[in-house]
């Protein structure tokens, strides 16, 4: 087994974030961001736009890289289950409204606010607070 990379695709607007449902383990029924593989010869930043497309229908335009994340998975032995290096990238919206498909069962638009009474997936606030700093000191880039 090796590690698998991935990446995320970050998109707030309209004082909104884009979450989607993971169908599949590792984090089945928990809220995150639309995201998946990275195919060979594909940037993460490109990855991050097609999943996003593939799993909610909302077409977003990536921006920059926001972070990394480990994420580590263990079973009951503590033998190593899942093992996932996420580039998290900040996208901004162009058109589309979220529908669940390919491995999410949900997606949709939530305020921040509501973000702390979901079941999400490890980091969710983390990467949201990271994005929310991008837009507060970049003047060029921003909900529209």
């Amino acid at each position: 087994m090796t590690p698998r990379l991935a990446a995320i695709a970050v998109v707030l607007h309209e004082g909104k974030v884009l979450l989607a449902q993971r169908k599949n383990p590792p984090d089945a029924g928990l809220w995150g961001f639309a995201g998946g593989h990275v195919n060979l010869g594909e940037t993460a930043m490109e990855a991050a736009a097609r999943e996003l497309l593939e799993e909610t229908g909302v077409v977003a335009t990536p921006d920059r890289y926001l972070t990394n994340l480990d994420i580590i998975v263990r079973d009951v032995d503590g033998e190593i289950a899942h093992h996932f290096l996420l580039a998290a990238v900040l996208c901004h919206y162009v058109s589309g409204a979220p529908v669940a498909s390919d491995d999410v069962s949900d997606a949709r638009w939530f305020s921040i606010q509501d973000i702390a009474t979901l079941n999400t997936s490890a980091n969710v606030t983390d990467v949201i607070a990271l994005a929310q700093a991008a837009y507060s000191t970049t003047p060029t880039i921003g909900p529209s």
